[in-house]
């Protein structure tokens, strides 16, 4: 039996109302599904900030010692981490600090919670590139959605100097 789950669930249980992973588990012990197709509506928008420990601009790792952590929260605010301070990010493993994800009624909303958590945001110790999420929310195109899966590179390449 297969039970892998995409990594962006927590987008699909904060439009759905729905923890994907009780049910996964749920089902994986025997039981059935609580919900059916019919039944499923989604609402709002969320947008997920994957939070990683590495350098904005180029992107390489950047292990060490979490000397100050302030997790962001507030309504609509979501993060899935298990960050501390004086956590030793290890150079062996995937970078991923945490996921933040914000949730609102309209992408409007969504993009405000969001710059306002990655705003609130303190991971002193090590680069991680929350500036880089900050740079892309402030962007008109992405603002406006309709972006595609070469608008980080062709952004990047034009704004360069946006991060620090």
């Amino acid at each position: 039996m297969n039970t892998r789950i995409q990594v962006e669930h927590p987008i699909t249980e904060l439009v759905t109302g729905i923890d994907i992973v009780r049910e996964q588990l749920l089902i994986a012990s025997g039981e059935k599904l609580s919900i059916k197709q019919e039944d499923l509506k989604i609402q709002g928008h969320a947008i997920e900030c994957r939070i990683n420990a590495e350098d904005p601009l180029t992107f390489a790792p950047s292990p060490g010692k979490v000397t100050l952590y302030h997790a962001p929260g507030g309504p609509g605010i979501r993060i899935d981490s298990d960050l501390y301070n004086d956590y030793e990010v290890p150079s062996y493993y995937d970078s991923l600090l945490g996921k933040l994800i914000a949730f609102g009624n309209t992408r409007k909303i969504a993009i405000a919670r969001m710059q306002t958590a990655l705003n609130e945001m303190v991971v002193d110790g090590i680069k991680t590139n929350i500036s880089l999420h900050q740079m892309l929310l402030q962007d008109p195109n992405f603002q406006k959605g309709g972006t595609n899966i070469h608008y980080l590179e062709k952004k990047l390449a034009t704004e360069w100097h946006g991060c620090k």
